[in-house]
């Protein structure tokens, strides 16, 4: 795939995930995809294969009432594509970690895509 076409399949997933629109997600994954999120350096999730990260994506989905993911820029490294990202949510229910129903949630933060045969095979999150 060349470099627009990686790009347009980020933006595709972004889109989707900005929609809560998991399906759509889904279609553009790889079977064997690799999702991780790290927060403040530590892993916190994992998920591979579409299977389990259609769970989690389902899930998430039921945290916000809105969010939106903003890309930022993008740089090539090695056979990854890093992506700055702007992110807002508003919660719709109260988190342990003290945030609650209502609270707007904004980060920066990092993703990192890995393409195989044309479908994202890695995704890693970092906030």
């Amino acid at each position: 795939m060349t470099s627009k076409e990686n790009r347009e399949l980020i933006e595709h997933y972004i889109e989707a995930y900005n929609a809560f629109d998991v399906a759509g997600m889904v279609q553009l994954l790889h079977p064997d995809i690799v999702f991780r999120n790290f927060a403040n350096g530590e892993l916190n999730t994992e998920t591979r294969g579409v299977e389990e990260f259609k769970m989690l994506a389902e899930q998430s989905s039921q945290i916000f009432s809105s969010r939106r993911q903003s890309i930022a820029s993008y740089s090539a490294v090695v056979n990854q594509i890093e992506v700055q990202i702007d992110y807002e949510g508003i919660l719709v229910v109260d988190l342990p970690n003290g945030l609650k129903a209502g609270d707007k949630l904004q980060l920066e933060g990092k993703s990192v895509f890995e393409m195989t045969d044309g479908k994202l095979s890695l995704i890693e999150d970092y906030s």
